[in-house]
């Protein structure tokens, strides 16, 4: 990929009102529109459908989409027209890149902006001209950015529009690098507080010396050195306060936090003021709050007033099917950020990913693919560029590989080990729940995975899964 086509890609990508993601066929998988006010079909209208079927006046060979799955080759600045649901001629400016996994294209990535009053455009040239954008909110995650094929992410996806809105305080579960900062983002953005401040403190940072003033505020002369200071509720007047890992705090703080919330008024250390906030609580915590509410880490009060909306993200690990979808998306954003032109990975990498335990999620996966850009000098991800310790880690879970056929390749061992512990644990069960159960599976990845294997399950005492 030249230079100047990566100059191009950083201006649509830094500056896009719309992504949309395809498979081999051109059918939509995701969706993504930052111009409701131009575009506004639901995702129920474009999710499963191609832009063809979207825009029957569009012929194949106008639709960027159609052209690079058949060519396999990027298309840069392309001049778009379509027609609205309301009738009106949308222009858009389109850049589209292919996606390839082991050597075939299995899909493409469409990256749009609306030519409209914002934007200046010469179309000979294709030249763009943006605005500079200084707005805090422009940089943070919206529902859009939510990159998934999960049930149950699509389902947090849908309810944050309708808890956006409301001043009930939301908590947000999920393990170490499950995206809580990015739903919590999402919330904000999608509420009618998204021009307003977004606060977010990480509770275990700090000090629990300094954690009061911090939250609360300070008025000079409270102790030496101390400054007239707002403190996080203050700051955040008006807007949204997240609070992750609360079950840093200590209990006493955790109750001077809980009253604070439920009168909606704070005093600053050292003063007689009491001040009133207006501000959505988001909160957030790496361990099942049950759990640390047993253990005295969490106040059983504050749990109940911060949880009337719960919302439990769940591991990687339970949404295998994400995987292939992130390592692509990580591709693309990767490729535009070091100017290099990786054009997938290889069928046995994308094994180990697949069978790999995620203990940091999503968080950890995207670090891996940054990581695995900084050595790769060729156009696919191998088994060479991964860490040691993936590795490593596969070959220590998976000893059992030892005794299957040395003449068979990594992708077909690894294969039939999977498919062995697949028998084993219906074998050991009465249903695919207990198998999923013990396996540490999803219901979900563990029929996907019996329909792959062409797997039965009518009996428990049939051995015949072949």
């Amino acid at each position: 990929m030249s230079n100047i086509n990566i100059e191009k890609m950083l201006n649509i990508y830094n500056y896009f009102d719309g992504i949309i993601i395809t498979d081999e066929k051109g059918v939509i998988q995701y969706y993504a529109n930052f111009r409701t006010d131009v575009y506004n079909l639901r995702l129920d209208e474009i999710i499963g459908k191609t832009i063809l079927e979207i825009h029957p006046e569009m012929k194949k060979e106008d639709s960027t989409i159609m052209r690079v799955l058949e060519t396999g080759k990027p298309i840069y600045d392309h001049v778009e027209h379509l027609t609205s649901p309301h009738g009106d001629t949308i222009t858009n400016i389109c850049s589209t890149i292919p996606i390839h996994q082991g050597g075939k294209i299995v899909g493409a990535i469409d990256f749009s902006r609306c030519i409209d009053d914002r934007v200046h455009v010469d179309v000979e040239r294709k030249k763009i001209v943006l605005p500079s954008i200084n707005n805090d909110t422009d940089s943070m995650y919206r529902i859009d950015n939510i990159v998934t094929t999960s049930k149950k992410m699509n389902e947090i996806k849908n309810i944050i529009p309708l808890i956006a809105n409301t001043d009930s305080p939301v908590m947000i579960y999920g393990e170490t690098g499950t995206g809580k900062e990015m739903i919590a983002q999402s919330i904000h953005t999608a509420g009618n507080k998204s021009s307003k401040r977004f606060v977010s403190q990480n509770c275990a940072a700090i000090p629990e010396t300094l954690l009061e003033s911090i939250l609360f505020g300070t008025e000079k002369g409270a102790f030496t050195g101390a400054e007239d200071k707002p403190g996080l509720f203050e700051l955040a007047n008006g807007g949204t306060l997240f609070l992750d890992e609360i079950i840093s705090m200590p209990l006493g703080m955790q109750a001077k936090i809980l009253k604070a919330i439920e009168e909606k008024r704070v005093r600053r250390i050292g003063g007689n003021e009491s001040i009133s906030f207006d501000v959505k609580i988001l909160s957030a915590l790496n361990q099942e709050p049950r759990k640390c509410i047993r253990e005295e880490k969490l106040r059983e009060d504050l749990y109940y007033r911060l949880s009337t909306v719960f919302i439990e993200i769940p591991p990687l690990r339970d949404r295998i099917a994400d995987i292939p979808v992130m390592v692509n998306y990580f591709i693309g954003h990767n490729n535009i950020k070091m100017n290099k032109n990786v054009m997938g990975i290889s069928e046995d990498a994308m094994k180990i990913f697949m069978n790999y335990k995620w203990p940091g999620n999503v968080r950890e996966l995207k670090n891996i693919i940054e990581g695995v850009f900084n050595i790769i000098g060729s156009e696919m991800i191998t088994l060479e560029e991964l860490p040691a310790y993936m590795l490593n880690h596969f070959h220590d879970e998976h000893s059992e590989l030892m005794d299957i056929d040395d003449n068979l390749s990594l992708l077909e061992r690894l294969e039939e080990y999977e498919k062995r512990q697949l028998v084993m644990a219906l074998d050991s069960t009465r249903n695919v729940t207990e198998a999923a159960r013990k396996l540490k599976i999803s219901k979900q990845s563990m029929s996907y995975k019996i329909l792959k294997y062409g797997l039965k399950t009518k009996s428990k005492k049939s051995k015949n899964f072949d």
